[in-house]
């Protein structure tokens, strides 16, 4: 028998749930897909919100040859055959083949390489799907050919409905009596994961030989106490032991940093992925507080890709020790969003003539950088002038925190602003 998540699997649009940015009506996908013709695009997002399942609904909507291969186990010989299956079955009135590679992230070079052809000519329709950003892991020219849509986790409302459809539409949950008394439980171990959840559930109903289930929280936390891998067809809780590693290394844990490491070597985790992520903590999580870390982040990500694996085991377990150990602060990481934020209230405020250039006699007759003051020709590099627009001309948008570099950065800014950058009680 088929497991539940396959047996439940939407086949139409309307049966499917969540991501209604997308998909809802008159969402860009949406009319994109009902027009009968699509562009070569990419989803990304975590497991077990619907991308394999969009494929496969976009396959059985359109009238066109579809072809799916897995990057985990196609080479480039698999993506060659494929482009020449779809060459043959291409004709002039039809639109082009669609070629579906399921975890395009794990397509090397070479196999993207080998597809980009394709792709440019319009041979095939290319849909991939990926659990990690398209940016690290796609090809630039691929990339650029390509939309790219973002898939968000189920949200609580989306995930109820699934339930509720499980327990009204799947032949064999129809026949048991089952009432859901509480759905905490279920909904937390899923993480927003539809095909966890309905593993999850599927698993709870196995377990109990009554007819009628009531199923609780304690219920479900018990089964999964009792198998705790039912629910991650994978084995290793990807998402959660990564967030268990970077939060040991913001709470300067050492040794649950180098525990959830070893966890994630253990479990054949891509080391590529876990050095992107200690590049990502040492600029969000330490940051100014002590910038060696991003240097030895990146370093150790080189590294990585330089002597390869089991040796690149070392240089990331210093790293982690590394950055778990440092001084913390987020002040840039709340500097970017709270100027991101700014921007979005403000709009597009004009630049101060005197910070543009004058390229043209025109320019210069309109004041453009007119009265702007070259530091360099002042004692110590430094001169007071304005640099943002005159509607935020007073603002302060990043605020140093209390640690040693920090402290020295923010007894500069007084010394050459004075009030400007007083102390602040934040920490």
């Amino acid at each position: 028998m088929q497991p539940l998540a396959e047996r439940l699997r939407p086949k139409t649009l309307d049966e499917y749930i969540g991501q209604k940015h997308l998909v809802g009506q008159g969402a860009v996908l949406r009319k994109m897909i009902d027009s009968g013709r699509i562009s070569s695009f990419i989803l990304w997002g975590p497991p077990g919100v619907g991308k394999t399942t969009l494929a496969q609904i976009i396959a059985n909507k359109l009238d066109t040859p579809f072809y799916t291969l897995s990057a985990v186990t196609s080479g480039v010989k698999d993506v060659r055959e494929v482009i020449d299956r779809a060459k043959n079955n291409r004709f002039f009135s039809q639109a082009s083949p669609i070629l579906f590679i399921d975890e395009i992230h794990r397509f090397s070079k070479s196999q993207q390489d080998s597809l980009l052809g394709a792709v440019e000519q319009g041979i095939v329709t290319l849909i991939g799907a990926t659990t990690e950003n398209p940016s690290f892991e796609v090809i630039r020219p691929l990339l650029s050919r390509c939309q790219l849509y973002i898939l968000k986790s189920l949200e609580k409302e989306d995930l109820m409905e699934l339930l509720q459809r499980a327990l009204t539409t799947d032949t064999f949950l129809k026949e048991r009596n089952i009432e859901i008394k509480e759905s905490t439980a279920l909904l937390r171990f899923s993480g927003g994961d539809a095909r966890k959840l309905l593993n999850i559930l599927e698993l709870v109903v196995e377990s109990e030989a009554n007819q009628h289930i009531v199923i609780t929280d304690d219920m479900v936390t018990e089964r999964l106490q009792q198998n705790p891998l039912a629910y991650d067809k994978n084995g290793e809780m990807h998402y959660d032991i990564i967030s268990a590693f970077i939060k040991s290394i913001r709470g300067s844990d050492p040794d649950g940093a180098i525990y959830w490491l070893a966890r994630m070597v253990e479990g054949g985790e891509d080391p590529a992925f876990i050095a992107r992520r200690l590049v990502i903590s040492a600029s969000e999580d330490i940051g100014l507080a002590n910038p060696n870390a991003l240097l030895l982040a990146n370093a150790c990500f080189d590294t990585i890709m330089k002597i390869g694996w089991p040796e690149g085991r070392i240089p990331l377990a210093e790293t982690t020790i590394y950055l778990a150990t440092s001084p913390k602060s987020n002040s840039a990481y709340c500097a970017i969003n709270d100027a991101l934020e700014l921007v979005r209230t403000t709009g597009n405020l004009p630049v101060p003539l005197h910070l543009r250039n004058a390229p043209t006699q025109l320019m210069k007759q309109l004041g453009y950088g007119k009265e702007y003051k070259y530091a360099h020709d002042y004692e110590g590099n430094f001169v007071k002038q304005q640099f943002l627009p005159d509607a935020l001309k007073d603002k302060r948008i990043w605020h140093p925190q209390n640690n040693p570099s920090e402290n020295k950065h923010a007894e500069r800014m007084q010394q050459l602003w004075g009030d400007r950058f007083k102390k602040e009680n934040k920490q």
